[in-house]
């Protein structure tokens, strides 16, 4: 535990005392010597002085000194604080008697006799010593052998405390390995002891149950309730299921609000459902919240090894795919992996970066489907309509890339291009002379969930000089119901300027009315569904006659949606249905075929027959 360390050893040399040389004088030496002598002592004094002060004004630093016998001799104030013995304690005591921990005592004994004897120098380096409680010092060690050619050699140890780097060092460690929070193993420790497991469950022939847990509306706790709570609930709910573990069963606290779990052979479908059970008991049981009791949900997903993954990483990504497939279905959602999950989502990430280059690539572009008064035939309006044909490739229906782009965060990119090409060709038409009353531009619920999306379209309304009967807008009934304040603020300022505000697809949301008169709508377009049905489904007549008697007692404008035949044609207009949108009157056209038509160039087949 000791070191050669000439620096070291020439740093305490020049401060330790040093006996004054006694030789015989000459007499003329002897004569005047006397004050050398006393300057001499005085220099000695003022030296041992400075040392000890030195070694006692170091709060880190606990050196002691030993004689031939390793008895103390020296014991600063700093050893007292490492070791817990008082100087007058240690003195006369034996080194591994005071602080050298059992095993170490006879390596010790040995390693100090070879150095007086055979002037073998002990390296210096970490070490373990015992306090006097009997715990271990973590510490630094040097020594430092004086007049070691003598009879009287002098060993003084110098310890540097490493208590405070250990702890860091085992903070970080933890930090490192751990949840903070709820001291389960984080992601990378989970997977390196998964796979360590699944490399066991192949010796053996076994399987494995691999489960994705996901809080539903955490967010919402953590809002509503604040991060002290939500913490709460992830401890409460980290014990609950930990309780539920076997020892050889793995649990990990991979981000926020979600966990996954391992159960080493689990592969059978009774052992999955037993399970799937045990897990599910834990949301049960309401959890404590704010002194009130809450039930809680989360959302499943689940995959087997080896069905579903060789490795831990490609396991968990393949859990956490059919987890965010079950937080589609509601609260309290299961799924299981197939690999066609796997598929689709690849699929759809390559379409959104297709759908990205296409945004820069001028790739996109509008279609016009007119909207014609039910009684004449006569266009009123036109609902513009995304289209997309990559370069080169096939067209892609907009139920396929639309809800890419939700997913992906490119709504918003999308939404901010239909507004600009919308109200652009609005002003062309105006400018050119084009007889049009609006045209109706459609909003995601994505969409309507960015802060700024009424500035943005009142920005384009203004740099084309567009007023409001000249721009629409279409949302469908599950966006207005789940409107906050801020988005209905945003409506109703819409609505007393005059802006047209549509419920797009009505009937297909939720059953409640009650909306209707609390939210600020002009008109409503029944699904093409019911107008499909409807000539030969008495019930799908039945609810679009209410849909009609509901919107005009409330003043609203009626617009049947998907009209393609004379039958569906003869029955909106028996129920007095205000517009008529479909394939029998027009397809969506691009915007040269709609200006054609608007002049009067084109008649479709729906108007000639009328």
């Amino acid at each position: 535990m000791f070191a050669r360390d000439s620096r070291l050893r020439q740093w305490l040399g020049q401060w330790l005392p040093k006996r004054p040389v006694t030789r015989r004088d000459s007499p003329a030496t002897a004569r005047g010597g006397q004050g050398d002598v006393d300057r001499v002592r005085r220099q000695y004094l003022e030296s041992e002085q400075r040392f000890r002060a030195l070694l006692e004004s170091l709060p880190k630093v606990a050196v002691q000194g030993y004689d031939r016998d390793r008895r103390v001799i020296y014991w600063n104030e700093a050893s007292t604080r490492l070791y817990g013995y008082s100087s007058d304690e240690a003195q006369g005591e034996l080194l591994e008697d005071l602080i050298i921990p059992d095993a170490m005592r006879d390596g010790v004994i040995a390693a100090h006799r070879a150095w007086i004897h055979e002037s073998v120098e002990i390296p210096a380096g970490e070490l373990e010593l015992r306090h006097q409680s009997g715990e271990l010092v973590p510490v630094f060690s040097h020594h430092v052998m004086l007049n070691e050619h003598t009879d009287e050699p002098l060993m003084f140890c110098v310890d540097v405390d490493l208590s405070d780097q250990k702890r860091a060092h085992r903070d970080l460690e933890f930090a490192t390995r751990f949840d903070r929070l709820t001291h389960l193993p984080n992601r990378q420790t989970f997977e390196a002891d998964l796979d360590e497991v699944l490399d066991g469950c192949r010796r053996r022939g076994l399987g494995l149950a691999l489960l994705y847990l996901d809080i539903d509306r955490f967010v919402e706790i953590n809002d509503a309730l604040g991060y002290e709570e939500g913490d709460r609930l992830l401890i409460e709910l980290s014990r609950r299921l930990s309780e539920q573990l076997r020892a050889t069963d793995l649990m990990s606290r991979v981000s926020g609000d979600e966990f996954v779990l391992a159960f080493p052979g689990v592969h059978r479908e009774d052992d999955v459902m037993r399970v799937l059970h045990k897990v599910q008991e834990v949301f049960r049981r309401p959890f404590g919240l704010e002194g009130h009791k809450r039930s809680i949900t989360a959302s499943l997903g689940i995959c087997l090894f080896p069905d579903n993954g060789a490795g831990a990483r490609e396991l968990i990504r393949n859990a956490d795919v059919a987890k965010n497939q079950a937080k589609l279905e509601g609260r309290g959602g299961l799924r299981f992996f197939h690999q066609h999950l796997h598929d689709d989502l690849v699929r759809q990430h390559r379409l959104a970066e297709s759908l990205e280059r296409a945004l820069d690539n001028n790739e996109l572009f509008l279609h016009y489907q007119p909207q014609v008064s039910a009684a004449s035939g006569r266009i009123e309006n036109l609902e513009a309509l995304l289209r997309w044909e990559p370069l080169p490739g096939q067209p892609v229906s907009p139920q396929e890339f639309i809800p890419v782009a939700e997913r992906s965060g490119l709504i918003h990119r999308l939404g901010d291009w239909v507004m600009e090409e919308t109200c652009r060709q609005r002003a062309q038409w105006r400018d050119a002379g084009v007889k049009l009353e609006r045209i109706d531009i459609n909003f995601s619920g994505r969409q309507m969930g960015r802060h700024d999306v009424f500035e943005r379209l009142e920005a384009h309304l203004r740099r084309y000089r567009l007023g409001p009967r000249e721009i629409g807008i279409e949302l469908t009934e599950n966006v207005l119901i789940e409107a906050d304040a801020r988005i209905l603020e945003g409506l109703h300022s819409l609505h007393h300027r005059g802006f047209r505000i549509a419920i797009d697809d009505f009937g297909t949301g939720y059953s409640s009315l009650s909306y209707l008169k609390q939210f600020p709508v002009t008109s409503l377009k029944i699904d093409r569904s019911f107008v499909r049905d409807a000539p030969g489904q008495p019930e799908d007549r039945a609810i679009m006659e209410a849909a009609v008697f509901i919107g005009h007692r409330l003043g609203l404008e009626v617009v049947a949606e998907g009209v393609e035949n004379a039958e569906q044609l003869a029955l909106v207009r028996d129920i007095h249905c205000d517009l008529v949108q479909g394939f029998y009157f027009y397809r969506p056209m691009p915007a040269d075929a709609i200006e054609r038509l608007l002049v009067g160039g084109v008649q479709s087949l729906g108007s000639l027959s009328n």
